[in-house]
Order: structure tokens, then sequence, then C-alpha cells
């Protein structure tokens, strides 16, 4: 359980991101060799050709020390928030269950210490509406619509990094178009005339690449965020559709304008189910 609470709440810290663009950059620089040694002259033509030397070394350091990293970092928290933002995980049936039969049983002290200790946003959304219960359904009301924006607000700040990738990622592949062209330019200009073929295709093939990678990580980063933050705003309204039919045996019956009015004030009503305070 305790696992699964910190897969829930962790996000990519700045640490991990670290981490992750060490291990893309060594990667990198394992399987692909000297960068400055691509169309060398004497080199096997079959040879440039690999996978490898034509979309990550062609693309020069933009690619393989920013843009490679945001590859790794985008796949990570796909793969972090598609295990973690789940319903099993957010409103897990079995809590569900057994906060509805002690509920029903009335055992409220005991309802409230199982939902201190659940990690799931369906417990902690219930223990803090039946943390006001003294206070009237009211306040009750209020306390349960402040955590769900609370845990909701919480969850959509950890998946904003992929829109910030997403969006990050185009421009640095843009960045990487001007720079290709730019030192294709400086060549042409060094040269004094056209200058050789393998001279052109290094500058191009930069600029070509470092745009390939941009749009390769922008496209999967902004259509997993909006995958994750439609899942959180239907979780999100589940869980309070969920937490509204549990509390129903706190609702006061058949509530008349005066009694809301009672409970506006802070008076409790006599139907109100009082629980311990710890």
């Amino acid at each position: 359980m305790s696992c699964m609470r910190r897969v829930t709440e962790g996000g990519i810290t700045l640490k991990r991101f670290c981490w992750l663009c060490v291990v893309a950059f060594g990667l990198t620089a394992v399987l692909g060799g000297d960068p400055n040694a691509y169309g060398q002259e004497g080199r096997d033509a079959a040879t440039d050709l690999r996978w490898f030397d034509h979309f990550v070394v062609a693309g020069g350091g933009i690619t393989w020390a920013i843009l490679l990293p945001l590859s790794v970092a985008t796949i990570w928290q796909i793969v972090l928030y598609g295990i973690s933002i789940r319903r099993t995980n957010l409103l897990p049936l079995e809590a569900e269950e057994h906060a509805a039969k002690l509920l029903s049983q009335k055992k409220y002290a005991e309802a409230v210490r199982f939902t201190a200790e659940d990690p799931s946003v369906l417990a902690y959304v219930l223990n803090a509406a039946m943390g006001e219960a003294n206070r009237g359904f009211v306040a009750m009301e209020r306390a349960l619509e402040e955590s769900l924006e609370e845990r909701s607000a919480k969850l959509h700040r950890k998946i904003e990094y992929l829109n910030v990738i997403g969006n990050i990622a185009p421009m640095v592949g843009l960045f990487g178009t001007v720079y290709g062209m730019i030192r294709l330019f400086a060549s042409i200009k060094a040269a004094g005339s056209i200058p050789e073929p393998a001279k052109i295709a290094d500058d191009i093939s930069i600029a070509l690449v470092t745009t390939f990678w941009g749009l390769a990580v922008a496209i999967p980063a902004l259509s997993a965020f909006a995958i994750f933050r439609n899942r959180i705003d239907v979780l999100m309204a589940d869980c309070a559709i969920v937490c509204e039919r549990l509390l129903d045996s706190f609702k006061p019956g058949g509530e008349s304008a005066g009694q809301e009015k009672k409970a506006e004030t802070g008076e409790q009503s006599a139907d109100l189910p009082t629980i311990p305070v710890a």
C-alpha cells in the first residue's frame, strides 16, 4: 500500500529528470560513437544510413543532449501516470464498499479511521467531509467540494509537465532548424561557392532531424496530457457522486428551507449523526 502511495503521489522531480538526461546522454554517447565522424571520407555509405546515425547523431548536440532526454522524460511520465491515474487507485471499489459497510452500520469512528489510513482520493474526500460532521451537513458538503478541488488541482499540476514538454519540444526543434540553416549559409560563405555535398547534408540533417524529434516528442506528450486531463475530470466527477451517495446517512431527512438556514448558521440538526473528535 505504501508503495502504491508513492507511485500515486510521485511526480517527475528535477532530480529524476536530471538522472533521465544523464542516462539518455550516456546511451547516445555509447551507441552513437563520435558525432564528428559523421560524413567522414572513406566511411562506408551503408553504415552512414544506420537508423541511429541518421535520426540521432545527424541531429547534433541539440538532438542528443536536449530532445532525446525530453523524449525519455515524456515516456517516463506517460508510464507513471498511466499506472497511477486509474480508477482502481483513485476510486478503489474495495474502499467504497468498506466505507459503505461501516457507514450503514453507523460505525462512524471506524469509518473516520479507515478513510484516514487509506491512500485513495475517495477516502481522502470522505475523511475531509466526515471531519466536519459536527458542524452540520452544509459544512460537510463544503469540505467535500474543497477536498475534491484540492486533489484535482494536485493531479492536474502533475500532468502539467507533459503540457510544458509538448509546447517546448517544437520550439527546440525550430531552434535546431534555424541553427542548421545558419550553419549551411555560413558554409556557403566560407567556401565562396557551393560547398561539398557531404557538408550540405550535415547542416541540413541538423535542421531536419531536430524538427523531427521536436514533433516526435510533442505529439505524444500533448496527446497524453489531453487523455490524462480528461481522465482526471471524469474520475473527480465520479468521486463526487460516490461520496454524496455514501454520505446520505448524514443528510437530515426532509430538510426544509428553515432547516437549511439553520444548518448554514452552524446549528446541528437533530437527525445528523455525531462523530467523536479524535
